[in-house]
């Protein structure tokens, strides 16, 4: 199976704001009840879960959606109280 180089980048840029976010969290530079913590997790978990419909992978997909809908649930509460 051959992928593009624009999806290997566009599904690597995903991964690397999620781990961005966990790692700042991790050593407690980024706190997880803000802005910017919760927008790289949908973002990036929303271009992972985007990569993991073709070809289809059923955890994958399962994982990432589910990581895209915590994160924007999160974000929204956030916009409500701000």
């Amino acid at each position: 199976m051959h992928i593009s180089l624009a999806r290997q980048t566009f599904s690597l840029a995903g991964a690397l704001l999620i781990l961005i976010a966990y790692i700042g969290h991790q050593l407690k530079w980024m706190d997880s009840r803000k802005f910017a913590y919760n927008a790289m997790n949908a973002v990036g978990s929303g271009i992972l879960a985007y990569i993991a419909f073709s070809p289809f992978q059923a955890g994958f997909v399962v994982m990432e959606v589910t990581w895209a809908i915590v994160s924007v649930y999160a974000l929204g509460r956030l916009w409500k109280t701000e």
